[in-house]
């Protein structure tokens, strides 16, 4: 019963219930290790006198998949994405960020949470199926997103209102 009142409150008054601190600090972490990478990925892709620090021989070839056609996105390179993903989500993932009572950060984090999540299901598509090599760095970033989702799927929801808190699900009787 207390559960559903503090549903529909939350509902109601367009409240934000506090995130988990564990998730706060795991996925601000994660942000600034996925903006390390990107950031990395995407000085290698635009100064041509930088090596990648990776394979560039058979199935593991950064090279091969940082160079390919798929390393594009509507003429953008895929890094300069990547890097513009994790600028957003340092913020949106910061203590500060995730204190706020303006719902809109939080439905922005989860946007951003689920979008990331889409590019990198096509670009491990385009490794696996189309390039038929893999990017040690970029794996770096897939798990980075992947972990990120699961976090923000995770809090945002309850956060919101949209379903029972994590700590108190199940508990009602």
């Amino acid at each position: 019963m207390v559960i559903a009142l503090r549903k529909v409150g939350a509902l109601r008054k367009g409240t934000v219930e506090p995130a988990p601190s564990w998730v706060v600090v795991v996925t601000w972490l994660l942000a600034i290790i996925g903006l390390g990478i990107s950031t990395y990925l995407t000085v290698v892709h635009f100064d041509t006198g930088i090596q990648i620090a990776c394979s560039d021989k058979g199935g593991i070839n950064c090279l091969k998949v940082t160079t390919s056609g798929e390393s594009y996105f509507l003429g953008i390179p895929v890094a300069v994405l990547g890097l513009f993903q994790y600028v957003a989500m340092v913020g949106l993932c910061s203590p500060w960020a995730w204190h706020s009572l303006r719902r809109e950060i939080h439905l922005a984090r989860l946007a951003f949470a689920v979008v990331g999540m889409g590019f990198v299901l096509w670009l491990f598509s385009a490794e696996a199926l189309i390039i038929k090599a893999f990017c040690l760095w970029c794996s770096g970033v897939h798990v980075v997103t992947f972990i990120m989702l699961i976090c923000v799927i995770r809090t945002v929801p309850a956060m919101l209102g949209w379903t029972e808190p994590a700590e108190d699900a199940g508990t009602a009787a």
